[in-house]
């Protein structure tokens, strides 16, 4: 495989580095007519990316540098169901699970969408018959709590889905009375804030695991299964719990029945699932189907312009570009997620998987090692909290780029009387200066002409001349978010489409779970014969000490015909 680094395109852009490091952001933006053409807008979102540090030549090395990689044949053999996740031999068709129903997605030859839109009649009728009250609990009481257990992308996704949400007015209504709660971790701390202030009787619990095996979630699952028969007794389980897994024989001998499991595909990868029975479940649970159906139809708008959309104008395309710039040819290994809404507080984490998880490849999609970066260190806050966290470093430290996010409308805005601007516009006045603060910067002469003492001059000098691009939206809503999470999944894949590498597998996340299950048989046997591990066991000298000093705690599992040992915030009163 030729890798795209040897390409005329990549060494063009490579050897444009050099000019643009000579040009300073302050100067770049007095020239309107290349700030014009650096305004993309679409599908009501507006994006600004002037305050790159980029020229009008610049995109266009990047978008000869896009076709020289083959991405626009890339996203047609995504969206046509080619299985470009070779490594796995699978299709990515995350795209299918929020297509009308009346499309055409073959996956070897079938169409997806009928299967796809079962799943979905399926979870509109059951979250129905439960928020209507149809369905209740073992008690007879209806289930109005909702405890979706799953990990990495079985929860960052819709949670950040859920608190999106959950100050918008139209959906607070329809979930009123109701609470829908995330248990990740397999950490007893986060069973136990999960669980504590829930009542059983009226709590119906969603387990997230395409085969029913992932070792945190099922373990969370069981202890969940104790906290609930402890309390409602053994037939609790069939009428409080729920599946969405594909292994109906494991879903059966857990004590679930098997058709109230709703099922997803091997073509959907975890960080992608939001829009499939992972999310939909839960957050139609909470938030009624047709609120959750407009998510999809936001996310479905979004597929529709990314795949039709020639590249200049594409903003995911742009977007992925501009990433591939900053990370690999400036040389920028991190980049700040930064809403200015803090119904968005959980967007930056889940961005952080998607983008991480698919991009921190070391080898092109053949396996032959790269010779250049890929992929970057996601991080980020909501303003204005970020602003009194770590905006110092991102002034005046390395230089990160930064995607600021805003909404134009305010899911609940608050404007006092004699107040000169509403809560909102306050919020919104740092996300406008911000960018241009770190772009322009303050030079020595204008903070001398101030009357700084010259000790100080140093100290509160501002370099600018530091990357950020703004993405503003016309009000949060179901289907903008829809819109905001599709365009950053198409970010993401544009970028890999580029490096050359696969984004949809995951192979990174494997060694160390196996490592676990070692760690995990090891213990427990130390624990019964009540000896300490040494490095006869297979660890290195340095895990041995940890594993002892862990040890010394002495923790004893419950003996036969013993009941479970709860913390205090899960036992029974």
């Amino acid at each position: 495989m030729t890798l795209i680094s040897e390409s005329r395109e990549w060494k063009a852009l490579a050897d444009h580095v050099t000019a643009v490091k000579k040009t300073h952001l302050k100067d770049l933006l007095q020239d309107d007519a290349r700030t014009e053409a650096m305004v993309r807008e679409a599908e009501g979102l507006y994006m600004d990316f002037s305050r790159q540090n980029a020229t009008p030549e610049t995109l266009k090395l990047l978008l000869d540098l896009a076709n020289a990689a083959g991405v626009p044949d890339k996203v047609k053999a995504m969206f046509a169901g080619e299985h470009i996740n070779s490594t796995e031999d699978r299709a990515v068709l995350h795209t299918a699970l929020r297509a009308p129903r009346d499309s055409v997605v073959q996956d070897r030859g079938a169409n997806v969408v009928p299967e796809v839109w079962a799943v979905l009649d399926k979870i509109r009728a059951f979250s129905e018959r439960v928020r209507s009250g149809e369905l209740k609990g073992v008690t007879g009481k209806p289930l109005t709590n909702v405890v979706s257990i799953g990990i990495g992308g079985s929860a960052l996704g819709p949670l950040f889905v859920h608190t999106a949400l959950s100050t918008d007015p139209e959906a607070m209504a329809q979930a009123a009375g109701r609470q829908l709660v995330f248990l990740a971790n397999v950490d007893p701390v986060d069973a136990v804030r999960a669980l504590h202030s829930l009542d059983p009787e009226t709590t119906l619990v969603v387990i997230v695991s395409k085969t029913f095996t992932t070792a945190e979630t099922m373990l969370n699952a069981r202890t969940v299964r104790a906290w609930l028969t402890e309390r409602l007794g053994a037939e609790a389980v069939s009428k409080h719990m729920i599946a969405v897994s594909t292994n109906l024989k494991a879903v059966a001998d857990f004590g679930l029945d098997p058709e109230n499991a709703f099922g997803f595909w091997d073509w959907v990868g975890g960080r992608f699932s939001v829009s499939s029975a992972v999310g939909m479940v839960p957050l139609s649970l909470h938030y009624g189907f047709p609120i959750m159906e407009r998510f999809l139809q936001g996310m479905h708008a979004m597929d529709e312009h990314y795949r039709t959309t020639p590249l200049q104008d594409n903003l995911p395309a742009l977007l992925g570009l501009l990433n591939v710039w900053n990370t690999t040819f400036l040389g920028h290994s991190t980049t700040a997620i930064l809403p200015y809404q803090q119904a968005l507080q959980h967007f930056a984490p889940h961005i952080q998987q998607l983008s991480m998880e698919s991009n921190g490849k070391g080898v092109a999609i053949d396996g032959t090692p790269l010779p250049y970066e890929t992929g970057e260190i996601d991080f980020g806050e909501p303003g204005t909290n970020g602003q009194h966290s770590f905006y110092q470093l991102i002034h005046q430290g390395r230089v990160i780029p930064a995607e600021f996010v805003g909404v134009v409308r305010s899911q609940q805005d608050v404007y006092l009387q004699g107040e000169k601007v509403s809560n909102h516009e306050e919020l919104m006045c740092n996300f406008f200066a911000q960018p241009d603060a770190l772009a322009c910067g303050k030079d020595a002469a204008t903070l001398r002409g101030e009357g700084v003492p010259e000790r100080l001059v140093s100290h509160k000098t501002f370099t600018g001349n530091r990357p950020s691009l703004s993405i503003l939206l016309p009000e949060l809503n179901a289907f903008t978010l829809g819109q905001l999470l599709s365009l950053y999944e198409h970010r993401i894949a544009t970028a890999g489409f580029v490096w050359g590498i696969n984004s949809f597998d995951q192979w990174g996340v494997e060694l160390g779970k196996v490592l676990a299950n070692n760690v995990r048989a090891k213990l427990a046997e130390a624990r019964a014969a009540n000896r300490p591990l040494s490095t006869a066991d297979g660890f290195s000298s340095s895990t041995v000490r940890l594993l002892n000093r862990f040890l010394e705690a002495k923790t004893q599992p419950p003996q036969a015909g013993e009941p479970h040992s709860f913390p205090p915030g899960l036992q029974k009163h």
